[in-house]
Order: C-alpha cells, then sequence, then structure tokens
C-alpha cells in the first residue's frame, strides 16, 4: 500500500511501492494492444499504425476525434464525435471487432428526450462507462451554450437523454463509473462560451444522476505545460489505491493552445481531494497528424481501456481535432509517475 500525509493545502506520499498499485475490475483479455517499442523512454507510447479512425470515417464527415469507446458484447462500441461537412458537431455510433478497425455510422445518434426537454443544439467530445445496468454517456451539448448532457444507452441503438446536468457554461463531464458512498459523482470543467482561456476541474454530486449539487473544487493548473488550463479526460480508472485520472493540460504558446495529457491520483472515497500528481506531462504533440489539422498541436484523451489481470492500459485520443488516435501505457508506468 501507499502511505499518504494530507495536510490541509497540500498532497505528498510518505513511503512509495508504487508498483503495488492494482486496477480493480473485469478482464478484458481482447484489449488492444502493442508492446512497449525497444528504446522506448516514455510512459507511453503510440499505436504503430495511428491514426485508428482518420477523418473521413463517413461519408459526411469532415473530421473524426474527441470519442469514447468501451468494451460491448464480444467487441467494442462507443460515441465518436463527427464534425460533418457544414462543420455541425455531431455524435455518431462506432462499433468494432478489435478496438482498432471501426465502422462508424453514416447517421448521427438521435436522442429520446423526456418530456420538456428539447434535443441538443450540437455534441462533441463524448465520454461512456458502464455503470450498474446501462452505457451511460456525457458529453458538451448545446443548451444556450456548451454545458453538459447526460443520457444513456443498452445496445447502442436506441440512447436515451437524461437531462442537461449543469448550466451552461461547462465541458469535459466525466462520470465516475460507479456510486461513491451511494452517490453518482461527476467531474467538470467550468468554462465559458468560447475558446476558454482558463479552466478548473470541479466535482458535483448526485442521488438520482439529474439534480447535481454539493460542488467540490479538485484541482488547477500548477506546471508550465497546464498553465492556462485542465479538464479531465477518460472516465477515472479505479485502483486499489484511488482513482487515476487521466487529465488533458493546455499551454499558450505564441501560435496558440498546445493540448498534452497528465495523470493524477485521486482518493477513493472523497475524489476530490488529489493523493498524488505527475509533475511532467504523459503525451504532447510531437507527430503530424497530432500537430497538423484543423486545430494543430492537439493531444485530447478520451476513453480508457484496461486489463486489470495484466495492467495493461489502452487510451484513445484525438489527434488535432481530426483524428481518432491509439495509445498504449500500464498502470505501474503511471504509477511511477505520480509524486
Amino acid at each position: 500500500m501507499i502511505h499518504y500525509a494530507l495536510l490541509p493545502g497540500t498532497w505528498g506520499r510518505v513511503s512509495t511501492t508504487m508498483s503495488d498499485m492494482r486496477l480493480t475490475g473485469q478482464p478484458l483479455p481482447n484489449i488492444p494492444w502493442e508492446a512497449k517499442p525497444e528504446g522506448c523512454v516514455t510512459p507511453v507510447w503510440r499505436h504503430s499504425n495511428n491514426p485508428v479512425v482518420c477523418r473521413n470515417a463517413t461519408r459526411t464527415s469532415n473530421s473524426v476525434f474527441n470519442s469514447a469507446a468501451v468494451p460491448f458484447g464480444d467487441g467494442f462500441a462507443g460515441v465518436f464525435r463527427c464534425d460533418d461537412q457544414r462543420r455541425e458537431m455531431r455524435l455518431h455510433t462506432g462499433r468494432s471487432r478489435n478496438g482498432i478497425d471501426w465502422l462508424i455510422d453514416e447517421e448521427p445518434i438521435a436522442w429520446s428526450c423526456p418530456e420538456g426537454v428539447a434535443a441538443p443544439d450540437y455534441g462533441y467530445d463524448p465520454r461512456v462507462c458502464w455503470m450498474e445496468d446501462r452505457y451511460w454517456v456525457t458529453w458538451c451539448s448545446g443548451f444556450h451554450g456548451p454545458c453538459i448532457g447526460i443520457g444513456y444507452t443498452h445496445d447502442f441503438s436506441t440512447y436515451h437523454m437524461v437531462e442537461n446536468a449543469l448550466l451552461p457554461f461547462n465541458r469535459n463531464g466525466v462520470l465516475f463509473p460507479r456510486r461513491i458512498r451511494g452517490i453518482y459523482m461527476m467531474l467538470s470543467r467550468p468554462s465559458d462560451n468560447g475558446h476558454t482561456p482558463f479552466g478548473e476541474i470541479f466535482l458535483s454530486q448526485s442521488d438520482d444522476v439529474v439534480h447535481w449539487g454539493r460542488h467540490r473544487w479538485v484541482m488547477k493548473a500548477e506546471q508550465p505545460w497546464e498553465s492556462t488550463k485542465i479538464g479531465a479526460g477518460p472516465v477515472p480508472i479505479e485502483t486499489d489505491e484511488g482513482w487515476l485520472l487521466i487529465y488533458h493540460g493546455v499551454l499558450t504558446s505564441c501560435s496558440g493552445f498546445v493540448y498534452h495529457w497528465g495523470v493524477c491520483l485521486l482518493d477513493l472515497e472523497e475524489p476530490w481531494k488529489v493523493l498524488a500528481r505527475c509533475p511532467k506531462y504523459l503525451m504532447s504533440p510531437q507527430l503530424p497528424y497530432e500537430q497538423v489539422g484543423d486545430v494543430p498541436n492537439v493531444v485530447f484523451p478520451c476513453a480508457a481501456l484496461v486489463d486489470p489481470p495484466t495492467g495493461r492500459m489502452a487510451v484513445y485520443y484525438g489527434g488535432a481535432d481530426t483524428v481518432t488516435c491509439l495509445a498504449f501505457t500500464t498502470v505501474d508506468e503511471l504509477a511511477r509517475m505520480l509524486v
């Protein structure tokens, strides 16, 4: 076990046995995977045939990026952001046998909405998790500005919208994949109505997935690579030591925003408490499909598949707001980065 000293306004580790960290959950023996390349010194490595979903994956798509995948049946399914040739932001279903070769539905998801709730004007940057008896979807929904939409599906064919969880303006709504002390919890990043030049991570709580409150502050930017804003990435990953949260951090350069990945560890029972955090980025835009596209210099993580027996992790991320990519790591690699 890792033993932490939690003092007011501080976080840190007293003794380190990070190699003891273990993933929890069901095995995923068919997780997409490539071994760490010879000579690789970074904790995360890219799929050798990235991008796994190109920008023209449907007849009408301009770009397919910032998308989420989960195990489903004998393979995988997910919700994909497909900006079309009118440049409208829409969510589409995707299916795959192996998590690498994807077939994206031509038509966007048609949400069944409760009475009095209007269908979203647009949708982007989804996250998906299995919780209890269904697949929950959160996304940035259009409701007089960007806000957090919540819905669910049982089969990736029919989708039901629950509500807009939080008022505009807000982005990066990410559910925890189980109730914590009987309560649903969600991370988000309050924002503005444009290309927000600020952002910190907050947590909200709910008894029913509809009414959200009891808000808690989680963390702010600390390092130069994340100095402009941060936001939650994939659904938090449960370990025996806490919740691993992969998140994005943004630096403002002389030529615009530069998006990176980071990782931290949140308390299992009070996940607004940060137990440890990696001061370095895990990934930055370094290859052409990450540096060149509709929005250059973006690596934006949205989903993570995990196999607890092996500790393997496969992370889907958007490249340059244009394509969907895949990268690999392990729980041991990430644990070693936490301080």
